[in-house]
C-alpha cells in the first residue's frame, strides 16, 4: 500500500491528472487495507482488479477465491465513490453489470477487454466495441497487442465507431503512437509511465506533459514523425515539438518504429499524416515509396524527408542530410582557416581526400555532397562499389581503414552507427590512425561527444558533432513540414539546451 501511495505522490508531481490502481498487484490480507488506500488517494483514480494478471493467472485452483476478491474490491470502490471503476468484460457478463450500475453514486463504470491473440482486424475490433457498448458502461476500454505499427491503425478507426468514450491502448514498442496520437482521434484519456520506469508502448509521463503537451492536440493537428528502426534514440521529438509550439503551428512529431516502410505508407495514407523524417534503415527504400523525388535526393538514392502534398496527397521525397552534413564540415574548416588568416570563398573540401565510413542513407548523402565540392571520395565498404563509382571515388575493405595513409590532412566522416548509444564505447577507427586527419565528422549524435570525436580532438583534429548535422537537417525538414517556417535561432537554442 505504501508503495502505491508513494507512486501516487510521484505521479502528482509529474503532472498526472489521475492514476490507475491495479489492486490485483497489491498484497493485502484484508479488504480494509484497500479501503485505507482509497481513502488516502490524492488524485482521482481508476480502480481495477484484473483476473488475468500474471499474479492471478498462476493461482489455478484459487480462481473462485480471486474472483470473489475482485468483486469485493470493485464493490468497495463504488461504495467509496472513487472516480472510475474498471470491470473486465468477462466479469461484467458473469457478475451482471446491472448490479454495479445500480450501486454507484458518482463513480463512472469502465468496461474493458484485452485482445492478445493474433493481429486483430478492423471487423473483429468493431464487433468487440459493439459488445463492450452493449454492457451499458459509461466508458469502454480496449487493450490490444501489436506486432507491427500498422496494427494500431484499426484501433484509431474504432474511435469513429464509438457511441461512448473510448480508452484505447496498443501494447508494445510499436504501439506507442496509440497514446501519443490518441487525443487527435478522440481518446478519453492516455496512459504514461512514471519516472524511470520503461513500459513498452507507454510514453513517460514527463514527456507527455513537457515534450508532446498532449493537452494541446486536437482533431486538426497534423501528424509528423520519424520512421526508423531503432527509433528510441531520436531527439527529433524534443526539437520539432518545441518548434511547433514556438511557431504556433498545429502539429505533433512522434517516433514511429517501422519494420516495413511500404506497408506503413499503404496503411497510413490519410492526409492527417502530413510529413515524415526517415532514419535507419529506410532511407534508400523510402525513395521507392515516393510519388515524386527531388532531383538531389534522386541522385543520392536516399530520402530523409517525405511530405504528403496537401493538394493531391502524393508523397514527395527530399534529402536534407546532404547540405546539412557538408556545410557543417565546410563551416568548421573555414572557421579554422579564418582563425589562421586564410579565408576563401572556395569549398575547403575541394581537392581533399574524403574518407567515408558507412554507405547507408547518410553515407550516400555525404558521398554525393563531398563529390559536388570537388573532394576525392574513398568509401570503406567494399559492397559499395556502385556508390563509389557514382561519385568517381573508390571502395576499399573496412579492415584497411586503420592503415590507410593517402595523405595527411584528410577528412574522415563516420556515417555508420558505430559508437551510437548504447554502444558508445565503440569507435570505427583507432586513435593512432586519426593523426592523419585534419577534420573528423561523426553523424552519430547520441552521445553528443562520441569516443571517435573525443579521440580525434586529443590528437589535434577539428571535430564536428552529429548534433550540428542534426540541427541543420532538422531545420530543412521543419521548413518543408510547415510550408516555410524557419525558426533558426530557436531550434539552435533547443539543441544546445537539450542535447
Amino acid at each position: 500500500m505504501e508503495e502505491m501511495l508513494s507512486s501516487m505522490e510521484e505521479a502528482k508531481k509529474e503532472g498526472a491528472d489521475l492514476v490507475e490502481l491495479h489492486i490485483d498487484s497489491m498484497s493485502f490480507s484484508h479488504i480494509s487495507e484497500v479501503e485505507q488506500l482509497l481513502k488516502r488517494r490524492i488524485l482521482p483514480v481508476i480502480v481495477t482488479f484484473s483476473l488475468n494478471s500474471p499474479k492471478n493467472s498462476s493461482r489455478g485452483a484459487c480462481k473462485t477465491k480471486t474472483k470473489y476478491r475482485c468483486l469485493e474490491v470493485l464493490r468497495l470502490a463504488l461504495e467509496l465513490e472513487v472516480e472510475f471503476v474498471e470491470i473486465e468484460l468477462q466479469v461484467a457478463f458473469d457478475a451482471g453489470l446491472t448490479d454495479f450500475l445500480n450501486k454507484r453514486s458518482t463513480s463512472k463504470i469502465i468496461v474493458s477487454s484485452y485482445v492478445n491473440s493474433g493481429r486483430p482486424s478492423k471487423e473483429k475490433l468493431g464487433n468487440l466495441i459493439a459488445c463492450l457498448q452493449s454492457t451499458g458502461a459509461d466508458i469502454i476500454k480496449l487493450v490490444v497487442d501489436t506486432v507491427y505499427i500498422t496494427d494500431v491503425a484499426p484501433v484509431f478507426d474504432m474511435f469513429t465507431h464509438c457511441q461512448v468514450p473510448l480508452i484505447a491502448r496498443a501494447v508494445g514498442d510499436r504501439g506507442l503512437i496509440s497514446q501519443l496520437l490518441g487525443p487527435k482521434f478522440g481518446a478519453f484519456l492516455v496512459c504514461g509511465s512514471l519516472g524511470n520506469t520503461s513500459i513498452p508502448g507507454l510514453p513517460p509521463l514527463v514527456s507527455i506533459k513537457q515534450v508532446y503537451k498532449l493537452e494541446c492536440i486536437n482533431s486538426n493537428t497534423k501528424v509528423f514523425g520519424l520512421i526508423s528502426n531503432p527509433v528510441g534514440h531520436s531527439k527529433g521529438p524534443l526539437l520539432h515539438n518545441h518548434a511547433f509550439r514556438h511557431t504556433q503551428y498545429n502539429g505533433i512529431y512522434v517516433p514511429m518504429l517501422v519494420d516495413d516502410i511500404n506497408e506503413f505508407f499503404r496503411i497510413y495514407s490519410c492526409t492527417d499524416f502530413a510529413g515524415f523524417s526517415v532514419g535507419i534503415p529506410h532511407k534508400e527504400a523510402a525513395v521507392r515509396c515516393c510519388d515524386e523525388v527531388h532531383p538531389l535526393a534522386k541522385s543520392i538514392g536516399a530520402v530523409n524527408t517525405i511530405i504528403r502534398r496537401p493538394t493531391d496527397g502524393k508523397l514527395v521525397g527530399y534529402n536534407t542530410d546532404c547540405e546539412a552534413s557538408i556545410t557543417a564540415i565546410e563551416d568548421a574548416l573555414r572557421e579554422r582557416h579564418v582563425t589562421n588568416g586564410a579565408a576563401s570563398l572556395d569549398s575547403p573540401i575541394a581537392g581533399k581526400v574524403f574518407v567515408l565510413v558507412g554507405a547507408g542513407g547518410a553515407g550516400r548523402a555525404l558521398a554525393f555532397g563531398a563529390k559536388s565540392r570537388g573532394a576525392r571520395v574513398v568509401i570503406f565498404n567494399q559492397r559499395s562499389k556502385a556508390l563509389a563509382q557514382a561519385v568517381s571515388g573508390e571502395a576499399l575493405p573496412y579492415e584497411c581503414l586503420d592503415t590507410f595513409r593517402a595523405e595527411n590532412g584528410m577528412i574522415l566522416a563516420n556515417a555508420s552507427s558505430v559508437g551510437m548509444q548504447p554502444n558508445s564505447d565503440q569507435t570505427p577507427v583507432s586513435k593512432e590512425a586519426l593523426e592523419h586527419y585534419q577534420l573528423v565528422f561523426d553523424a552519430v549524435y547520441t552521445p553528443r561527444s562520441t569516443r571517435l570525436l573525443r579521440e580525434a580532438a586529443e590528437v589535434g583534429a577539428i571535430v564536428v558533432s552529429g548534433v550540428e548535422m542534426f540541427v541543420r537537417q532538422a531545420l530543412g525538414q521543419f521548413k518543408l513540414f510547415t510550408g516555410g517556417l524557419e525558426p533558426v535561432d530557436f531550434m539552435r537554442h533547443i539543441v544546445l539546451q537539450q542535447f
